[in-house]
């Protein structure tokens, strides 16, 4: 059975906190966490319950940045129930939160991106995220996704120093990505990198190249078969990602209720199939020397039913 990593990176908008649509904490837990409506959430909580429903466990990547505005009870309130409810807690890092602070741990520095500091600045960053999370209740992270995908090299090897053992913030089929780590694009394999386990987000292949394996990039088809054929051709995993707000619109506060049902869609078949299994990354035992990867080959049908898809999702749903 192929282990697939249902990773969601789990963050605050800074988007929405700089634009001063939601600079009160819980507002902006509203609808960037729980992502709560009328007709209920869209957010960890309901992802959590449909995993729960479905007897997966998944991954959660939390950002702690956010400490720096509101203090610690930001990540309390998002890392303690992650835990309660029996899955793995991470490290995120948007770097964009230090533009906010009135104390940070790199005075005067900012940057969209991780990537944009040295690599001793990376690592005083990290430490500090490390420090609010397992604050917050959670054992000590072991892995980590950049904001953005925005990481290089500096950022595995800070990470090697500070002994976490995975990192997966390499998107293996995302054009055009923020990430500075220097793999072979479309590579899906589990690499050692610069003293890091790089565990790249996976991909399917496209009808221009390579398509990113995102709930909202991807079909439940896609997803189904992309899974499928890791199994089969003997995959040491798949990893997909998904955010907490991804299946609601931030701005309207609307959950997008195509999205919700391709997500349960996914998370049922995973709970009863016989070739895949969810795991963590505190799971996995994984051949790090492992030959190149074919991906799911480009399907014609498989693409036209997404696009059809994402077209309703995109206009009923905004």
């Amino acid at each position: 059975m192929v282990p697939v990593l249902i990773t969601i990176d789990t963050e605050y908008s800074a988007g929405l906190y700089a634009r001063g649509i939601a600079t009160d904490r819980m507002d902006n837990f509203d609808r960037a966490i729980a992502c709560r409506s009328a007709k209920g959430d869209a957010g960890i909580f309901y992802q959590m319950d449909v995993f729960d429903r479905c007897g997966l466990k998944a991954v959660f990547f939390v950002d702690p940045m956010p400490a720096l505005v509101w203090g610690q009870g930001a990540v309390d309130a998002v890392v303690q129930p992650i835990v309660e409810r029996g899955h793995e807690v991470q490290l995120h890092c948007h770097s964009e939160w230090l533009s906010f602070a009135e104390n940070s741990p790199l005075p005067g520095r900012s940057g969209l991106n991780i990537r944009d500091f040295t690599q001793g600045e990376q690592r005083v960053l990290l430490e500090w995220g490390l420090d609010r999370i397992v604050e917050a209740g959670a054992p000590r992270p072991t892995a980590f996704r950049a904001g953005n995908y925005g990481a290089n090299d500096d950022t595995l090897r800070a990470l090697a120093q500070l002994d976490l053992r995975w990192d997966s913030s390499f998107p293996a089929g995302l054009v055009g990505s923020l990430c500075g780590i220097s793999l072979p694009t479309g590579d899906c394999r589990p690499v050692m990198h610069c003293g890091m386990h790089e565990f790249p987000v996976s991909a399917i292949a496209s009808r221009d190249g390579r398509r990113h394996a995102q709930i909202t990039a991807l079909s439940y088809g896609e997803m189904r078969a992309a899974i499928t054929h890791a199994a089969r051709a003997h995959w040491p995993g798949f990893c997909l990602v998904s955010h907490s707000f991804e299946l609601y619109n931030r701005e309207t506060q609307r959950p997008n209720a195509l999205l919700c049902r391709r997500f349960e869609k996914l998370c049922e078949w995973l709970g009863s199939s016989r070739e895949a299994v969810s795991a963590g990354f505190n799971d996995l035992d994984v051949d790090l020397t492992s030959p190149g990867l074919a991906l799911l080959p480009h399907d014609y049908l498989r693409t036209g039913t997404r696009m059809a898809q994402q077209l309703a999702a995109n206009t009923v749903f905004r």
